[in-house]
Parts: structure tokens; C-alpha cells; sequence
């Protein structure tokens, strides 16, 4: 009886967690690119091992000179994994430890969310993408959810919408869908190698607001597609199924457009 009581407790208990407001308490940075700058607001309090991570590759330069590597129109863009030294292709870089996952917010259009890979939700390390459309129906349960950050502010989206916008090329491995600046098919197929005319670079992701309460307005939407049991750090439960063999994992790939391509 007992043990029943406290699985009824913890469920209003997870019910009320649901229905409260999240505080939009958090660092803004800014990424700044060859199209424009935007702003994101990172949600320190409601997924901090995320935004710790994310704040020492930023503090740590190693997303300077970062390429948008990957662009899918209506879905994401994707960065934080390759830097161009001049020479072509972009070359990875160190990263750290991956991290557990947090998925409590939405993939909803405009936040900024961990890339990672399939069938492991706890091996994001620096990738990251920005969700050009609503993916909570896919993202938000596919491979243990992929834990939302942060939100783009204001006009913000104007420019990964001129990112996404930009004609891709495939370069095969993780850069089947490279977006490129005054490049044609006709320079592809003569061989001509992209340069920084052509690649989009971060030339940096910057800190320009630390303080605790930020963008107080903003109300970040719960991911609500996990339930209690596989909400936490380690949410593999929630699809288990990109644990079976390659094939299936193969197949739902297919069906799903997929945002945890690293290597």
C-alpha cells in the first residue's frame, strides 16, 4: 500500500512539474556569422550541465571559425563540430567528455538543441543545431529527446532562415549537405574546392549578457512526449528501439529525418 501511495504521489508530483512556467533565467550569447548575427538565451537553470557544456567550448574559443556544416530546409542547422584552417575540408577538434542528456524542453522553431549520436542519448559533446521548424514530434522523443538549450531571440531567426536558405552540396560524410555562398553545380563538378568565400563561418560565440535573470518574459515550452520515468539525464527508455541492431536503426532513419549525425 504503501509503495502505491508514493507512485501516486510522484505522478501529481509530475503532473504539477508539467503545468509550472519555466524560468527563462539565463546567459546570452551571441553567434556571429558570415550572414549576420543572432542572439540566443540559454536556459542555465532548467538544463545546466547542457549550458555548462556549451559555455566551455564558447569560453574555450573552439567554436571560433566554426562552419555551418549541415542545413535541411524546414527542419535544422547544424554547427560546433568542424573548423576551417583554410583548407578544405573543415577539420574536427578535440572535444570533451560527452554529457548526460536533459530533455525537458521542446524542439520547438528557434531553440537551440544537442546533436548527438544515434542510439546513444547521452553522447552530445559539442554539436549543436538550431530548429528551423516545429520538431517536437520527432526530436522531442526520438533517441531519448535532444535536449534543448536555449531560444533565438528576436530577429534572430531572420538570419538562420538566410543560413537554411542557402543552396547545399554534398561532400559526402558530414558534409552531404553543406551550405555554400557563390557556388554552383558547375564549380562542383569541376572539383573546385569551397573556400571562406563560399563556406558560412562562425567567426565567433560570444558571451554578452552573464546575468541571472535575462529574458524574464520568456516561457520556453515543456517537452511533454516523455513521461515521468525517462525525463531525467539518462532518457533512453523513451526509444529504445535505436538500441536493436543497425538494420532497424537504418530503417528508422528513413522515416525520420535525423539531427544526430556527428562523424
Amino acid at each position: 500500500m504503501t509503495l502505491s501511495k508514493s507512485k501516486c504521489l510522484q505522478g501529481i508530483l509530475f503532473s504539477l512539474a508539467l503545468s509550472l512556467p519555466l524560468a527563462a533565467q539565463a546567459t546570452v550569447v551571441e553567434v556571429r556569422t558570415d550572414l549576420g548575427n543572432f542572439q540566443i538565451n540559454l536556459f542555465d537553470e532548467t538544463t545546466p550541465k547542457t549550458v555548462q557544456n556549451f559555455l566551455s567550448y564558447v569560453n574555450s574559443g573552439q567554436y571560433a571559425n566554426n562552419v555551418v556544416h549541415r542545413t535541411e530546409a524546414n527542419f535544422v542547422m547544424q554547427s560546433g563540430g568542424f573548423t576551417y584552417n583554410n583548407v578544405f575540408p573543415p577539420t574536427s577538434f578535440q572535444t570533451s567528455p560527452a554529457i548526460a542528456n536533459e530533455p525537458v524542453l521542446s524542439n520547438v522553431r528557434g531553440t537551440i538543441a544537442m546533436a548527438k549520436f544515434g542510439g546513444n542519448p547521452d553522447s552530445a559533446t559539442s554539436q549543436w543545431f538550431i530548429n528551423v521548424n516545429n520538431n517536437a514530434s520527432n526530436l522531442d522523443v526520438q533517441n531519448g529527446g535532444f535536449t534543448v538549450f536555449g531560444q533565438v531571440l528576436g530577429d534572430g531567426m531572420d538570419v538562420v532562415d538566410a543560413i537554411v536558405a542557402t543552396t547545399t552540396f554534398n561532400f559526402g560524410g558530414a558534409f552531404q549537405s553543406l551550405p555554400l555562398r557563390n557556388y554552383t553545380a558547375a564549380d562542383a563538378s569541376a572539383g573546385t574546392e569551397p573556400t571562406d568565400s563560399n563556406l558560412i563561418i562562425i567567426s565567433d560565440i560570444a558571451v554578452v549578457n552573464d546575468a541571472v535573470v535575462t529574458n524574464p518574459d520568456l516561457n520556453p515550452a515543456r517537452n511533454t512526449s516523455l513521461n515521468a520515468d525517462n525525463s531525467g539525464g539518462d532518457s533512453g527508455g523513451a526509444m529504445g528501439v535505436f538500441l536493436v541492431s543497425a538494420l532497424a536503426v537504418f530503417a528508422i532513419r528513413r522515416r525520420f529525418k535525423s539531427a544526430w549525425l556527428q562523424k
